[in-house]
């Protein structure tokens, strides 16, 4: 009978996929990393197939064939029938006695506090908000675009700076710099041979979250359009956290608030400012903190959680991923 390691966790998002094996007492015995996580895009099938190779690989380095238990915090299990659905595909392929699975911002979450206690909001592709209290209470959001009423995240910033700058070439709406600033990180001489590149897939769809930083530096060099939608994401940063955190009675109580994905870890300085102006004003108490810990240190910490680890072994795999 092969060796067993106390914990198999996983951070598994839309780009890559990061796997930890870890001791009871918190010792990381192996990493791997893998491709991004996409149920939607290739089937639940393909996908586990995929986190297959990666959880193979660092299960060989470990030297170990399975785990007590599986944290895995994955993208994509935005719905709570969604995350038992994923649950019931782990299950099925043996990699541990027992399957936690959460959305993959409760990773971020649990990497930013030394207890599974806080609100956390990640900005990266997409926006999302989770909070939870150490009695397993949890708040947490559908984030499943403007259907479920969202807004920000990359993609959507993007879509907001073309939106503008389209109306400012054609007449329809104010001047702004964005209509020049667009299409020239493209290399393209105005609005409409961008709009048109991207319609004919000149310029792949995939690439539009580049536009993005490009929004961020016009803002910074201060066209009130594109400091205008920085504010509104400020603004949406911290209505979900205000909004998770009356929903687990934690407004008047210092709580954490962490800030994760690329878009609030990149350093822009009027959106900083603005989301902790905002969030003096509608939570006081709350203090933020800038996550920059990868998130499969989160998954492996609720995994030490639920198995009863000590905080010492916690602080272990901390020190591990944050040394």
């Amino acid at each position: 009978m092969g060796l067993t390691a106390s914990v198999l966790a996983i951070d598994a998002g839309n780009s890559k996929t990061d796997v930890a094996v870890v001791t009871a007492d918190g010792e990381v015995l192996a990493t791997a990393r893998g491709e991004g996580f996409r149920p939607p895009a290739v089937g639940v099938t393909a996908a586990m197939d995929a986190l297959g190779d990666t959880v193979t690989r660092a299960y060989g380095a470990a030297g170990v064939t399975a785990a007590s238990h599986v944290s895995a915090c994955l993208a994509n299990a935005d719905l709570p029938v969604e995350e038992e659905r994923l649950a019931a595909a782990l299950h099925t392929r043996a990699w541990g006695a027992s399957v936690d699975v959460r959305n993959d911002t409760f990773a971020i979450l649990r990497a930013g506090v030394a207890e599974p206690r806080g609100v956390a909001v990640v900005c990266g592709a997409g926006i999302n908000c989770v909070g939870m209290r150490p009695d397993g209470r949890t708040a947490r959001f559908p984030a499943l675009g403007r259907v479920s009423g969202d807004w920000g995240g990359g993609w959507g910033l993007a879509e907001e700076a073309l939106w503008h700058a389209a109306r400012a070439a054609d007449g329809r709406g104010g001047p702004t710099d964005l209509a020049r600033a667009l299409p020239a990180h493209f290399g393209l001489p105005s609005m409409y041979a961008l709009i048109e590149a991207l319609h004919l897939e000149r310029v792949p769809p995939s690439r539009r979250h580049e536009l993005t930083p490009v929004l961020f530096a016009t803002a910074a060099e201060g066209d009130p359009v594109a400091r205008t939608i920085v504010d509104r994401l400020a603004q949406e940063v911290v209505t979900m956290a205000a909004v998770a955190l009356s929903r687990l009675e934690l407004l008047e109580e210092e709580t954490p608030v962490l800030l994760g994905g690329g878009v609030l870890t990149a350093g822009h300085r009027q959106l900083d400012d603005r989301v902790r102006e905002l969030l003096a004003a509608r939570a006081p108490k709350a203090v933020a903190h800038v996550v920059r810990a990868r998130p499969v240190l989160g998954a492996a910490l609720l995994g030490l959680d639920r198995t009863g680890a000590e905080v010492a072994a916690q602080d272990r795999t901390r020190a591990f991923f944050e040394g």
